[in-house]
């Protein structure tokens, strides 16, 4: 599907763009909810001076409050989108600014339950509980708020900041911006010569090109247009997190990280211990991109070599059509049901699959409680976009099973353990395809690329997080955060981790300015910590069979937040209190780097 012109909306097939009518049937049935919501939204303050005055009362101001949190997010996903699909549509980023709006109202009406339920005593909740069988459905989501208890403020501090929390986004709304609708970049040469308009996505393709030239305009078309918006990023990011130290510093945490990682009841530790754990697995990745540098028989490597596959005699283009059955088949260790769920989300439209002007770009899995998990794609004919579907499906039946089974409070998981459903969904693919293809060659592109996506989901992404950690300590300890230093310490970096054989170009130190997860506070950290749980869990159900993905599917994907994180993978037997998880993950990374070095060897590559 890589084109030398990009669609407009109205021409992408329709069976290739999701269904929301199953959410709303029309824009203006959106429109109705949104004020019944809004008038709705106005009763909470018959419960403002009632919220502990007895077990039957807080019963009923949680369930309230339920209420309206299902259905604003109801609201929000279909408002958001329909912006996605066209970020430049003025009806739906009208919707879209509306609902954030309406969410904020109901925030600030809710704000008050949190603060007047720990203003009674913690004894008087427990007598509630034990002597009210329905409100026995909150037990967990009581003791959450208890934990919280040293940050939660008085009644009037939290309305104040649920009122700032609308300012406190428009950075990242505006990096949103500026990335997706705004930002141009230039006309470079494809494989075949020909012109065409570079985009994100196709950007991702084009790396993957064995011409060096068309790698190289590439590269150098997406990073000297980041050098021109530089200190534009810069600015939104610094912004965001002056924001969210400045919100971590009222509800008194140490620090930005200390209020991410609470909210998920993940100890610092685990972060840390990331950090230093993959610091001593770092030779690892440089015995990779030295071996890169040798089969590529280059005098210098460069970022732009690095995702080109090591042999060139195969190239796996992967239709949309094909990838669907590849899926399913790939999905079987896991059982029959999983793989006819998987089979209703492509026939029900769950999926929006090709790029088009404006649309947003990456990929993610969003949904809400009583809705379809939908699936944003901008799909390219690659290997690439296989494990990108098979990821973000991972989200979506991880949302799936966990909707189906728990109540609405305990229907989001944490993101702690969201990103292990759904790399666990990529082990199995490529275990998938490394077992059903016979030529060596083959074998070797699909190593290659696996290897590739391992360095990116562990020790990337761990560059990522020890970036984003010192950006936050800098603004913590008053420095200043300025474009010159954001890409020079991202330089540094990405020499300390991919070693001396790679050529750290001055334009790669502009990547931080592209990634759209350090707007996520302390998100991309479990990138890291889901690879590594997924490749254990994978492990697991491939030489324990259905015993193990019966537990992975009863005990992980419907568990939602119905306990703690870090229970919920002890659960299925993945300590990450423990380093083991990442070092057994980098041994994995090891022993299929010595497969990928063999079959180089008697492929006369190497």
């Amino acid at each position: 599907m890589m084109t030398n012109s990009i669609l407009s909306r109205d021409e992408v097939p329709v069976g290739l763009t999701w269904d929301l009518t199953s959410i709303f049937e029309s824009d203006e049935a959106w429109d109705l909810e949104y004020k019944e919501l809004e008038q709705l939204g106005m009763k909470m303050i018959n419960f403002q001076d009632k919220v502990t005055q007895s077990a039957q009362s807080l019963f009923e101001v949680l369930e309230f409050d339920q209420e309206l949190d299902r259905r604003i997010n109801v609201l929000y996903l279909y408002a958001h989108l329909k912006l996605d699909q066209d970020t430049t549509n003025s009806t739906y980023q009208e919707m879209d600014i509306r609902v954030k709006t309406l969410f904020i109202k109901l925030a600030e009406a809710t704000s008050i339950i949190i603060p007047k339920i720990l203003e009674a005593e913690e004894t008087v909740i427990d007598e509630y509980l034990a002597n009210h069988e329905d409100l026995k459905l909150y037990d967990h989501y009581l003791k959450e708020i208890n934990l919280k208890r040293p940050h939660i403020l008085s009644t009037e501090q939290e309305l104040v900041l649920t009122q700032m929390e609308n300012l406190s986004s428009l950075a990242s709304e505006a990096f949103a911006t500026l990335n997706n609708a705004d930002i141009r970049f230039p006309k470079v040469k494809n494989d075949e010569g020909e012109e065409v308009q570079l985009t994100h996505s196709l950007y991702n393709a084009l790396s993957e090109s064995y011409n060096r030239d068309v790698r190289k305009e590439a590269f150098r078309g997406i990073y000297q247009t980041y050098d021109q918006y530089k200190n534009t990023f810069a600015v939104t990011l610094a912004g965001h997190v002056r924001a969210n130290n400045t919100k971590a510093q009222i509800r008194q945490y140490e620090s930005s990280r200390h209020e991410a990682m609470s909210k998920n009841f993940i100890p610092e530790k685990v972060y840390d211990q990331l950090i230093t754990t993959i610091h001593s697995q770092l030779p690892l990745l440089h015995r990779f991109t030295a071996l890169r540098k040798k089969v590529l028989s280059v005098e210098e490597l460069h970022i732009y070599d690095f995702s080109v596959p090591l042999t060139q005699n195969i190239e796996m283009k992967i239709p949309y059509e094909k990838a669907k059955q590849i899926l399913i088949d790939s999905f079987a260790p896991l059982g029959k049901e999983y793989q006819d769920i998987v089979q209703r989300g492509f026939e029900e439209r769950w999926i929006d699959v090709v790029e088009n002007q404006g649309k947003k770009s990456g990929a993610y899995s969003f949904g809400a409680f009583g809705t379809n998990p939908y699936i944003l794609m901008n799909w390219q004919d690659n290997l690439e976009s296989l494990y990108t579907l098979s990821h973000e499906f991972g989200h979506s039946m991880h949302s799936y099973y966990t909707r189906n089974t728990q109540p609405h409070p305990y229907t989001r998981p944490s993101i702690f353990v969201a990103e292990v459903a759904s790399t666990l969904n990529e082990e199995l693919l490529f275990e998938h395809l490394l077992k059903t293809v016979e030529d060596p060659e083959q074998k070797i592109y699909l190593l290659s690329s696996w290897l590739h996506n391992f360095c990116n989901m562990v020790f990337i992404s761990t560059l990522y997080a020890e970036f984003e950690h010192t950006i936050y300590e800098w603004n913590r300890l008053g420095e200043a955060i300025t474009a010159n230093k954001l890409t020079e310490l991202y330089s540094n970096l990405m020499k300390q981790y991919y070693g001396d054989e790679m050529i750290v170009d001055a334009e790669a130190g502009l990547n931080w300015a592209r990634i759209p997860h350090l707007y996520y506070n302390y998100y991309v950290y479990q990138y890291a910590t889901g690879k590594s749980a997924a490749t254990a869990l994978s492990k697991q159900i491939l030489e324990e069979g259905t015993s193990s993905a019966d537990r992975y599917i009863n005990a992980f994907l419907k568990a939602g937040s119905s306990n703690f994180p870090i229970e919920v993978l002890i659960a299925v037997g993945v300590d990450m209190k423990s380093p083991k998880p990442i070092i057994d993950a980098c041994t994995f990374f090891e022993e299929k780097l010595k497969i990928l070095e063999d079959l180089l060897t008697d492929s006369g590559l190497l």
